[in-house]
């Protein structure tokens, strides 16, 4: 007899698919050993019985049905196993009826890889330790400005603030932001690209990112939303999608004029880990002590963005991931030709800055575990 146990990947599995409604077959190696989780996905294609802890009575079921061939498989459940939803939380069910009731989907591929984008980057959230479950979240709120966010982290897919919008609604749904995340001391808009370029609506995504900037202070605080999450298969698809809004757009509305920071985090274990760190509260004080000495931190402002300098050699941390710092630090460079400069970075992220960076530009990897261990991350 089978249950669904926190934490058991039949467990996760079901409370994303609570959430999105669908998932893509290929991405659930964020979800734990690729292997294994296709190997429970296979089995719970077959009838199984199943014990439904809620009501405490059997059920006889196939648990998942999978459309679709290859990249393009596809995930969702069975309309008789919809029950076992009750077992992650009593308003799970309601919740995913509400967005597909009688358990119906239209098919549409927009709709699909859409839901394929919220559905990966809530994974990586949640394995991330990171609260995802909206029916176990606050309700946002536009009425009057207050705490209402919890004191940890948590991720609110976009159907949560969008359905708050009333009259700026058409602002917002275009954005290709998947949600919000918060986290103690800050937030970021949230977007997955995947493994391909995502097209920047510019003046569209400035618009939105002022309206969910709304839905920060009247939730979370008195600050402005200033960073942006970038989920993708790898950097590479981070840095060619930022550059191409670059030569596409006005320069307010390129993607790092609208947003001053874009953390590319992948859809990995390294990514999970990744989102460990910058869920941290003064994250970014923590990374620069555990990179640098004290004598090695600049006095005051300098006339471009660095973290430290010594013995000639300027440096950037690039341990945050920040693609449009990166960016702006090689303008730097080349405008005032400097031909000494260091980067500390992630042994993940050396082939990505090789190939953008020039050959002058030294890389310093720094080990993750070693990094988790000094910011006390298990």
């Amino acid at each position: 007899m089978i249950t669904a146990r926190p934490g058991s990947h039949m467990y996760n599995l079901l409370s994303l698919l609570s959430i999105s409604g669908e998932f893509p077959s290929r991405s659930l190696g964020i979800l734990g050993d690729e292997r294994t989780v296709k190997a429970m996905v296979h089995r719970m294609e077959a009838v199984q019985a199943f014990r439904i802890l809620s009501d405490d009575t059997n059920l006889k079921t196939k648990l998942f049905q999978i459309s679709g061939r290859g990249r393009g498989r596809n995930i969702r459940l069975c309309r008789s196993a919809l029950e076992l939803l009750n077992d992650v939380h009593p308003k799970a069910l309601d919740y995913y009826l509400e967005m597909h009731p009688d358990n119906t989907f239209t098919g549409n591929l927009n709709r699909i890889d859409r839901n394929h984008r919220i559905g990966e980057a809530t994974a990586a959230c949640m394995v991330a330790g990171i609260e995802v479950m909206p029916y176990k979240l606050p309700k946002l709120q536009k009425e009057s400005m207050r705490r209402v966010i919890p004191e940890y982290p948590c991720f609110y897919v976009s159907r949560e603030f969008k359905r708050i919008m009333d009259s700026e609604y058409n602002k917002t749904k275009f954005t290709r932001a998947v949600g919000l995340l918060f986290y103690p001391g800050g937030s970021y808009a949230v977007y997955n690209t995947r493994d391909a370029l995502m097209k920047w609506s510019g003046i569209g995504e400035l618009k939105a990112r002022l309206d969910m900037s709304e839905i920060v202070r009247m939730n979370a605080g008195p600050y402005d939303l200033q960073s942006a999450l970038l989920f993708g298969a790898n950097a590479h698809i981070a840095l060619r999608t930022m550059i191409e809004s670059n030569e596409r757009y006005k320069k307010e509305t390129r993607f790092d004029r609208v947003y001053q920071s874009v953390h590319f985090v992948p859809l990995d274990r390294n990514g999970i880990d990744l989102l460990k760190i910058l869920t941290l509260p003064d994250r970014n004080e923590k990374l620069l002590r555990a990179a640098f000495t004290p004598e090695m931190r600049p006095k005051g402002h300098g006339a471009f963005e660095y973290d430290a300098f010594w013995d000639n050699t300027y440096f950037l941390s690039h341990l945050d991931s920040d693609v449009a710092r990166l960016i702006r630090f090689k303008e730097a460079l080349d405008f005032f030709k400097i031909d000494s400069a260091e980067v500390v970075c992630f042994p993940w992220q050396t082939e990505f800055l090789k190939s953008y960076l020039d050959d002058s530009v030294r890389l310093r990897p720094f080990e993750m575990p070693a990094l988790l261990n000094t910011l006390g991350i298990s």
